[in-house]
């Protein structure tokens, strides 16, 4: 293989980490930490993704009305994703199905739950495109490209397709519709890349709750950071900082007493294992709630590509 053309594909190793990055932690999708989203890579290239996660602590999934929880969470997720040309603009389409255990305790209303079940969590699909500063190239012409300044959006869309019992106010699933818009920066400075990005997300009804009600959530806004290194082994680590705000839920028109005004912070280090395979770890933990679930959490996924003339 050509020099040049070896350089090339150790580079885009580095940079076709970013999908394992956004695909490793999915347990709690509204507080997702992920570098390099918007990151660009060639055309006509296809992932493979699979890993795990687990978690600890507050976790209420989806933000739902209970205290004190104390769950534990372990989930394996398998996604694909393929990079495509948008009008000369790089964009990618995404899909994951987690299959999550979840066990552990809280309180609602005063008394003490317990739940041990497994089953499908909530896939997602996503459509990204980078709008400005990353055009859709080809593998040899990505080879001579460099970043400068991205700007990129993406909306993500996940269906009720997961466990969920309405006799009970622990699931995995929790039965509606969810929708998130995102806008995110990305600037490179050398061997160093700084990012922010900006979401909603948007819930419907679910209208068999707990004992056939119905529950309703204001949107969840957040803001997320990354301060990235990369270095000549193609090995690349970042400092993850994540915000959101929002959630407010209302059971049957009562108002519930769950704003959610959260900081998490995370590491992440990515490794190329190869010219066609990648490895990323991923660690993150509350730093403050306003309601309570706090949860740390622990990432791995494993990452092959093919497809473009690799």
């Amino acid at each position: 293989m050509p020099g040049t053309l070896y350089a090339a594909l150790k580079h885009f190793a580095i940079t076709a980490c970013l999908l394992a990055a956004c695909l490793a932690a999915k347990t709690a999708r509204a507080q997702d930490i992920e570098p390099r989203a918007y990151s660009n890579a060639p055309v006509g290239v296809n992932f493979f993704i699979a890993g795990g996660v687990a978690t600890r602590g507050g976790l209420s999934l989806d933000s739902l009305p209970i205290t004190n929880a104390d769950l534990r969470t372990t989930s394996t997720v398998v996604a694909y994703a393929r990079v495509f040309d948008l009008r000369g603009r790089s964009g990618k389409f995404d899909m994951i199905v987690p299959y999550t255990h979840l066990r552990g305790t809280a309180d609602y209303q005063g008394q003490s739950v317990e739940r041990d079940i497994s089953g499908f969590g909530k896939p997602a699909f996503r459509v990204s495109v980078n709008f400005f500063g990353a055009p859709a190239l080809g593998l040899r012409e990505f080879r001579a490209w460099k970043q400068d300044l991205i700007v990129g959006a993406s909306l993500q869309v996940s269906p009720p397709w997961s466990q969920y019992d309405p006799g009970r106010i622990v699931n995995i699933g929790s039965n509606r519709w969810s929708f998130k818009p995102e806008v995110g920066v990305s600037k490179a400075l050398g061997s160093w890349t700084l990012e922010a990005q900006a979401a909603a997300v948007f819930f419907t009804d679910n209208r068999d709750f707990y004992r056939g009600r119905t529950r309703s959530q204001d949107p969840l806004y957040s803001l997320q950071g990354h301060v990235i290194y990369g270095f000549a082994s193609g090995v690349w680590t970042s400092f993850d900082v994540t915000y959101f705000a929002g959630g407010r839920s209302e059971i049957d028109g009562v108002v519930g007493n769950d704003l959610q005004q959260n900081w998490r912070v995370g590491a992440t280090l990515a490794m190329p294992l190869g010219r066609l395979d990648s490895i990323k770890f991923s660690a993150s933990s509350g730093v403050s709630a306003r309601t309570g679930n706090n949860f740390d959490a622990i990432g791995m996924a494993w990452q092959h590509r093919w497809g473009a003339g690799l």
